[in-house]
């Protein structure tokens, strides 16, 4: 039904995309900071005027991989300039870990969210937020990377409007209120990754959420999600993400969640050596 056409669509706007071309710290979780944060925005009672109502259709959570060119193993980034091509192909790549590797009914049914284009979006841009904060890490490169990432969204946004049956006006209107919506989460996330629980479920009351949150147990998920996918995605290798663009993403729920941020510690043998 409507998934066939969207991955479809994802199909096309990777192969169209390739022709063209071809973080905080592990901070532990302070529970009643969520707490804090919902009652302080529920006191404000300020109704979002970047919300966008949106086709309540689903959107497919699978996205068909695109295949790239490999790229050189031995090339040195610290030495050579990495070609932008294979910049925008890694690009395109991180991109596609934001959608394909992404379970959103989960987050759809964890955060309450309803099954609509509009709360895609919003569960992809935290990703692709996370994404942006890793690669401004790596220099030139890696902020030229963060803006392909950026237009590789908006291509698939657009896209994904199209084969929903929206409008030319309508989508006009829809991608001018998401563009702000992102620009505005993203301020709101550097702010809160930066800061502490509060802050930062406070930005993802307002972003995530849509202001429409009245459970603090799911800021309390998400934060903790935020921080536990921060700390991940920063030991990753810089010159491997610039080169491939892969990233694996920690589960939405999870057993051990403060695993990660547990030191490996070493092992000794019987001379205690």
């Amino acid at each position: 039904m409507y998934r066939r056409p969207l991955q479809f669509a994802a199909r096309s706007f990777a192969h169209v995309s390739a022709c063209r071309a071809a973080s905080a710290g592990g901070k532990g979780l302070d529970q009643e900071a969520c707490f804090r944060a919902l009652a302080a925005c529920q006191q404000a009672g300020v109704s979002s005027p970047l919300v966008t109502p949106c086709r309540t259709l689903h959107v497919a959570t699978q996205v068909t991989s695109h295949q790239s060119p490999e790229v050189g193993v031995f090339l040195h980034l610290h030495h050579v300039q990495l070609p932008s091509n294979k910049i925008k192909i890694a690009a395109l790549r991180m991109y596609t870990c934001c959608v394909e590797r992404i379970n959103y009914d989960e987050f759809f049914d964890k955060c309450t969210l309803p099954d609509t284009l509009n709360s895609w979006f919003l569960v992809a841009q935290l990703h692709v937020w996370m994404c942006l904060v890793r690669m401004r890490q790596e220099g030139r490169e890696g902020k030229y990377m963060c803006r392909y990432i950026v237009h590789s969204m908006w291509e698939d946004v657009e896209q994904r409007s199209k084969i929903m049956g929206i409008d030319a006006i309508h989508r006009k209107e829809a991608m001018k209120a998401m563009t702000e919506t992102f620009y505005a989460a993203i301020f709101g996330y550097d702010e809160g990754i930066l800061s502490d629980d509060t802050v930062l479920a406070a930005a993802l009351w307002r972003n995530l959420f849509n202001r429409q949150c009245e459970d603090p147990r799911q800021l309390e998920l998400m934060v903790e999600y935020v921080r536990k996918q921060m700390q991940y995605i920063d030991a990753l290798d810089g010159d491997d993400l610039l080169l491939t663009g892969e990233v694996k993403w920690r589960p939405l729920v999870e057993e051990n969640a403060q695993s990660i941020l547990k030191v490996v510690k070493p092992t000794y043998n019987d001379a205690g050596l």
